[in-house]
């Protein structure tokens, strides 16, 4: 199959997976908060965002690695493929070993972090290695589905991922509802983690049946694999920025405001999350098809597809941003109650910090692509400016102060560095020339409409919703507004548009 096809194939499972995964997390979150508790939802995000910290042992192996099978796939080259995917095991069980160690010496503290809940240490131990060991299954047993990605075969891990968790989800439904036992509850987590890794594994061995689960890796392979580590030493940097960027809100929640209000944000951020990972689930299956790209060398070619991806990142942004934004506090007062909706400006630094972070993904993309990850200098900044900024403010406003030094700090470097280190490392091009006009217009293109639904709306819809029915019902009002304004300034600003919709169609690779 073309790259486009494997595209299109991992967009259909993706979404089709995920979106029935959203569904029952809804209807499961639902459950969880009326028998089980805010604040232990709060507890079980507070632990769940601990673990992501420490998780950054991870290093970025599996980002680096990633990148280094694209060209040894191209080739059919089995005994690279083999040595990488062993070099890539090496590296895991160290990190493993690392993020146990340091998990069991926080675990002797971890009973003052929490200690101004209601639950017991017990509980809250165990649900910390619950999700370590889970955490841990990643390394040890399932790192081997990395090659499964690069080769564009996402959605073999999708299926078995996603069924688990929507099987997982229903289970703690229905434990939730009929018995508020939380043990239990948590035991699910890392039962079926234990099962997905067996049966990953299996159908791995089934996809490649050359491929040596077994290999070990010698001096002499490490020695081959320099530049690898010298990029995996790179990414870490970058992973440490990503995280606090994107995981440390909940922490700083935690830490300056409540554990239960931990619990009202990740309501709100549930929602932006699932429809970021849909948009997200729609090109993951891209990622792959830019490295074997930027692996043919065809200048003309990779850059008709950034652009014809930046437009359909920016459209899809645009479009599930605004929808975002005027429709999720109605929402929220239909699916869990008024008391959860939050402050209107909250809802607006997470519709901005949303927009950036979907719409600057093709960047991010090729970055991977062409591997690079010199530029240490700029997570650090980014890192600096979103503490800095989020734990100040956030001692004055709260939790709109948190997001705002989200906000800052994601535009700061992804909307200006990122480019200009794209286009001067990676395209060789001049980004003055070849970015900001066209990206210039990218923007009009979402702002026009923005600004127009903003006054058709009130003129158009008049009927505030209070069911799920009135909901829907006001939901696609709005979009018809929105995509009458939107699809127009697309064709007319937006470089690569009719050249995406033609790609698409033809399924040109």
């Amino acid at each position: 199959m073309s790259r486009v096809n494997y595209a299109l194939k991992n967009i259909k499972v993706n979404l089709i997976f995920y979106l029935l995964y959203t569904f029952v997390g809804f209807f499961s979150r639902k459950i969880f908060l009326d028998y089980l508790g805010a604040e232990f939802l709060g507890v079980v995000g507070t632990l769940q965002s601990i673990l992501g910290f420490l998780n950054l042992a991870e290093l970025g192996i599996g980002t680096a690695i990633g990148f280094a099978l694209y060209k040894p796939l191209l080739d059919n080259d089995r005994e690279q493929l083999n040595k990488i995917v062993s070099l890539m095991g090496f590296l895991y069980k160290r990190v493993a070993l690392l993020v146990l160690s340091i998990a069991i010496i926080y675990s002797f503290f971890i009973g003052y972090s929490f200690e101004n809940t209601s639950f017991s240490l017990g509980l809250i131990l165990y649900c910390f290695y619950a999700f370590l060991f889970s955490s841990l299954l990643g390394y040890l047993v399932n790192f081997h589905q990395t090659l499964l990605q690069a080769d564009q075969k996402e959605y073999i891990i999708t299926s078995y991922l996603q069924t688990s968790n929507i099987i997982r989800l229903i289970l703690q439904t229905a434990i939730a509802y009929y018995y508020a036992n939380l043990y239990l509850w948590i035991s699910l987590e890392l039962v079926f983690s234990i099962i997905y890794s067996f049966i990953i594994r299996y159908r791995l061995k089934q996809q490649y049946p050359w491929l040596d689960f077994n290999l070990k890796t010698t001096k002499e392979v490490l020695a081959d694999f320099k530049d690898i580590i010298v990029t995996i030493k790179r990414v870490f940097v970058h992973k440490i920025s990503a995280f606090v960027t994107y995981g440390t809100d909940q922490l700083l929640i935690f830490a300056l405001v409540s554990v239960t209000s931990v619990a009202f944000y990740q309501n709100y951020l549930i929602i932006f999350t699932m429809l970021q990972n849909i948009v997200g689930k729609m090109f993951s299956g891209l990622n792959a098809g830019v490295g074997n790209l930027i692996a043919e060398n065809n200048p003309k070619q990779i850059g008709k597809v950034f652009w014809e991806m930046m437009t359909l990142r920016f459209f899809m942004a645009g479009f599930t941003a605004l929808n975002l934004y005027y429709l999720i506090d109605s929402f929220i007062v239909i699916w869990i109650g008024e008391k959860y909706v939050l402050e209107h400006d909250i809802i607006i630094l997470m519709a901005i910090n949303y927009f950036v972070l979907v719409a600057r993904m093709p960047i991010d993309t090729f970055i991977h692509a062409y591997g690079l990850y010199k530029d240490t200098w700029a997570p650090i900044v980014e890192i600096v400016l979103n503490l800095g900024i989020s734990i100040f403010c956030g001692m004055i406003w709260g939790i709109k102060g948190i997001i705002f030094g989200t906000t800052i700090s994601v535009t700061s470097i992804l909307v200006f560095w990122k480019p200009y280190y794209l286009f001067s490392s990676g395209f060789k091009k001049s980004v003055l020339q070849n970015f900001w006009g066209y990206f210039i217009k990218l923007l009009l293109a979402i702002l026009i409409p923005a600004f127009a639904v903003s006054y058709l709306k009130d003129i158009i819809v008049s009927t505030v919703p209070d069911t799920y029915l009135n909901w829907f019902l006001y939901a696609i009002q709005l979009n018809v507004i929105l995509l009458v304004v939107l699809l127009p300034c697309m064709f007319f600003f937006a470089k690569g548009f009719k050249d995406l919709i033609d790609r698409v169609v033809k399924r040109k690779g």
